[in-house]
């Protein structure tokens, strides 16, 4: 790697080529010597497939067989696709986490849940603060996101400094915490940056993100406009938007309802942490029924069409506590993240059909980004005038798309790299030197299974084709009696011959067996497992997940 030399690398496993699940590595020092810090450690949400999966999380087996060489884990912000994963994978890595005060409340009450809290090495830095963490001096950057203390991260090396931005937007008026520290950015640049590897998100989007003032004015003309009950929609983590809607509300003289146990554990964090200190306590849902219904807003979760949210209970009428009908209205107070359309299109057809008026972003400004757009990351460029240009946080047409904007800000070299792409960004020309394993880990109940794993595949297979056990009973002539089939998602019951064709594949099977194949469990049992799906297989053209239950006599 570079005649032996120390070098200076960059290796993503999650976050890269794709939205979400984020997890970078960057590593100095000699050849297979090197120590390495991850930069966040995030989740992404289920979609339906693998079925039964709720949270998906990067793969950390490279860097988790190198554990000894790992000084830690430095957190950007306390998004889930950031944080998410740590109490779930920190057994395999086992070093120290480093958070500011708001990403550290929030990551405390997962370690408490996961019974962590005392065996993770948690330290908080202060916004700005500047640490060392192994070989790598850090320093905190103060920028604005949709969350309390967002940071970009200035990781100087012997073999140059790396801007990692995170998530970030430049709001001229945020609604929570200061505006970006573009000083210390600038004082950066004239410093000399090598690399920035930055958020690619709204890379697509011309202009600006927006401000979350502007959004408050919007939002506010848009309440007043409405009568009946009104709810509001939005991330569960977007502590900026819950001021907005709030002191929207208010302006309007509504009381603020919140419904959702994630809303209710941010508010208090935020709160404890000395955010939304203008903002009064809200009304729990336990207590909506108390209000009049133009008096009253309510705050919920379920914007992405989360099946168990408190919106989606709402739109279905079972909600314990909230009841939404004819006149009354719903803000969707969010942008649509890329596979959750249909969910969403399901949960905007449920509200209409109770007689309940739906806005989005289509209808209204009722959201502003919390990432870059083209004129944002632009001017980020003019500043920090990085020699190199990584971009993640995005799909690759985002990564593409980013390359071709930076090359055009006049940074020298931009390079496109994919989860997995072990890239040497120093000595020498910035490359990628080694594709090594990355991949996916779904949590599955309370278990981590890895997205290869047997368990995964059958549950796949079962959701496509369907499952059978074939029950056997043999003695050393043969059956005993008639075979046994349990089928689920298979057969169409009445008038439906295909488990009888099944059963005779079957019989014909173990008539037709050897004796050496007949009195060895595991060949018999092979032996009808394939007579039995290569009968499925041509009555129905279907591949089921099939078992052999074999009985001995």
């Amino acid at each position: 790697m570079h005649d032996g030399r120390d070098a200076l690398l960059f290796l993503p496993l999650g976050g890269a080529g794709e939205i979400g699940m984020n997890l970078n590595l960057y590593g100095y020092g000699p050849p297979g010597k090197e120590r390495w810090i991850i930069v966040d450690l995030g989740v992404t949400f289920g979609d339906g497939y693998p079925p039964g999966v709720d949270v998906i999380m990067p793969d950390p087996t490279w860097i988790a067989e190198r554990r000894d060489q790992l000084d830690g884990i430095v957190l950007t912000h306390a998004h889930e696709d950031h944080l998410g994963a740590v109490h779930h994978l920190w057994d395999r890595l086992r070093c120290p986490v480093y958070a500011t005060p708001f990403t550290a409340t929030l990551l405390r009450d997962k370690l408490k849940e996961a019974g962590l809290l005392t065996a993770v090495p948690l330290t908080e830095v202060p916004l700005g603060g500047r640490f060392s963490v192994g070989p790598f001096d850090l320093e905190l950057i103060t920028l604005t996101h949709s969350i309390p203390e967002p940071n970009a991260i200035a990781i100087r090396t012997p073999l140059g400094t790396i801007l990692h931005t995170g998530d970030w937007k430049f709001d001229p008026d945020p609604v929570v915490g200061p505006v970006s520290d573009e000083q210390a950015l600038r004082q950066l640049g004239a410093e000399g940056v090598l690399a920035m590897v930055c958020d690619s998100t709204n890379v697509f989007e011309e202009g600006t993100s927006g401000s979350e003032a502007e959004l408050l004015d919007s939002l506010a003309k848009l309440i007043g406009e409405r009568t009946g009950r009104i709810a509001v929609t939005c991330f569960a983590s977007n502590v900026a938007r819950l001021e907005t809607i709030a002191a929207a509300a208010r302006a309007n003289g509504r009381d603020v309802v919140i419904a959702g146990r994630s809303l209710r554990r941010i508010e208090m964090a935020a709160r404890a942490c000395g955010y939304l200190a203008g903002t009064p306590p809200f009304i729990d849902e336990s207590d909506a029924g108390f209000l009049p219904g133009d008096r009253m807003l309510i705050i919920c979760t379920g914007s992405q069409g989360e099946p168990r949210a408190a919106l989606a209970r709402i739109a279905a009428g079972t909600h314990p506590n909230i009841d939404l009908g004819s006149g009354d209205t719903v803000i969707f107070s969010s942008r649509i993240i890329p596979g959750n359309e249909v969910p969403i299109g399901y949960l905007h057809n449920q509200l209409v059909r109770r007689g309940i008026n739906v806005i989005t972003q289509r209808e209204a400004m009722v959201h502003v980004s919390g990432h870059p757009a083209r004129d944002e990351l632009s001017r980020m460029y003019a500043m920090i005038r990085p020699r190199i240009a990584v971009p993640v946080h995005g799909e690759l047409r985002h990564l593409t798309e980013h390359a071709h904007l930076a090359r055009s800000c006049q940074v020298p070299r931009a390079v496109v790299n994919e989860n997995g792409g072990l890239m040497r960004l120093a000595p020498g020309n910035a490359e990628i030197i080694e594709k090594v394993g990355s991949g996916r880990l779904y949590l599955e109940g309370n278990r981590i299974v890895g997205q290869n794993s047997e368990l995964v595949r059958e549950r796949i297979q079962t959701l496509y084709n369907g499952a059978m056990v074939v029950t056997v009973a043999l003695d050393d002539q043969g059956l005993t009696e008639e075979p046994q089939i349990t089928s689920f998602g298979l057969f169409d019951g009445d008038g439906d011959d295909a488990e009888e064709v099944v059963r005779q594949a079957v019989i014909d099977a173990v008539t037709g067996m050897r004796t050496s194949v007949r009195t060895d469990d595991d060949a018999a049992r092979e032996a009808v497992r394939i007579a039995a799906r290569r009968a499925v297989r041509q009555r129905l053209d279907k591949r089921p997940a099939t078992r052999v239950h074999l009985v001995r006599i």
